[in-house]
């Protein structure tokens, strides 16, 4: 089966073409004042052959509590995901947006919408539940939800792949220019970084990562802040951006060695915080088998991986010098004599989002 995989984000719309897990082709189509033009999409599948496609896959950030899998595209379920905007709304939209102008180009192929928060839907309560009174949550459906779940179902999936069996106790990292750790006990999401939206969690490029909501308050209370400047700066002006002018990775360690104070800093609150979150989900593990790292930063900056692992001895982890520095797509670097397994697993949310569509239309 041909399935054309569509990764909307907020810079361009991301069109591959996949066939038996193998991508033929792909494109990124710039994104055009928040919407995606149906010629230009056109054009794009015209190039890489996705008017071939005998169904499309969608990645769509948020699923709210209705959407717990994925789920084939209709009027009603286009509708609903609608009514989801508002608990996402600088990311939802896109994935929307992407949705309508593909739809537009392909009438009359199956579509399916794979959601970032199903994998984490069967967390327990007590790690989906905020302290908040029950009215709120009822009301206004306050949860953790999770997010990068597509990514985190891949990784999970394919550690089990490279062991030959499916671990116990597992950690994913995702890092990239977004961030989050997800805790995976026998392949089912147990506990998650981000919460209620993508801002909760890891030091992230351009995203703060967790603060004092007490922070926030005083800063609309006492300092007068606007909402929406509160919400532009913690979401496109904080986290690495905020401390060391940059969101780029590979900057802040080029700075950093080279003795610039600000790229220091940033360097050890972002491994301040991934080390201790990673303490936090094998604590909701009850202990660690595997780490896994992936996206990004987490495949690309062996300075990362490793200055994380040299933290976390306590876990019993260590990643191999030498392997952990040669790194390229998926690797295992644990060090010898080691008991916890570690691994470069190179994102392929678009593999997922594949085997999720054959599975929606198997049924």
């Amino acid at each position: 089966m041909r399935i054309l995989v569509v990764n909307a984000g907020s810079s361009s719309l991301k069109l591959s073409l996949l066939d038996d897990g193998s991508t033929e082709a792909a494109e990124n189509l710039p994104v055009s004042r928040g919407q995606f033009e149906p010629a230009a999409v056109a054009s794009v599948l015209g190039r890489i052959g996705g008017d071939t496609a005998d169904a499309v896959g969608h990645r769509v950030v948020h699923g709210g509590r209705q959407f717990v899998e994925a789920v084939q595209l209709d009027t009603a379920v286009r509708k609903k995901l609608d009514d989801l905007v508002d608990l996402a709304p600088l990311h939802q939209p896109k994935s929307l947006a992407g949705i309508d102008a593909v739809s537009q180009v392909l009438p009359g192929v199956p579509a399916v919408a794979c959601f970032d928060t199903a994998f984490h839907a069967g967390m327990p309560a007590a790690a989906a539940t905020y302290a908040l009174p029950p009215e709120w949550r009822k009301r206004w459906e306050l949860r953790r939800y999770g997010f990068h779940g597509l990514s985190h179902a891949y990784a999970t999936r394919r550690s089990g792949e490279l062991l030959g069996y499916v671990p116990e106790r597992l950690v994913v990292c995702h890092l990239g220019s977004g961030a989050s750790l997800a805790a995976v006990r026998n392949g089912r999401s147990v506990d998650t970084t981000m919460g209620f939206t993508p801002l909760e969690g890891l030091v992230m490029g351009t995203r703060s990562g967790t603060v004092d909501p007490g922070l926030v308050l005083w800063l609309a209370e006492h300092a007068h802040t606007p909402l929406a400047e509160l919400a532009a700066t913690l979401e496109y002006r904080s986290g690495l951006l905020g401390l060391a002018g940059t969101s780029d990775m590979r900057e802040v360690l080029t700075r950093a060695a080279g003795g610039d104070s600000a790229a220091r800093l940033a360097l050890e609150v972002y491994l301040h915080r991934l080390r201790g979150l990673i303490a936090s989900m094998a604590a909701a593990l009850g202990g660690l088998d595997t780490l896994v790292f992936t996206g990004g930063v987490g495949e690309h900056a062996a300075e990362i991986r490793a200055r994380a692992a040299n933290g976390l001895g306590f876990l019993s982890v260590a990643v191999d010098e030498g392997r952990n520095a040669r790194a390229d797509g998926d690797t295992d670097i644990t060090a010898c004599g080691t008991a916890v397994r570690a691994f470069v697993v190179a994102a392929r949310e678009d593999i997922e989002i594949a085997r999720q569509v054959r599975e929606v239309l198997r049924r």
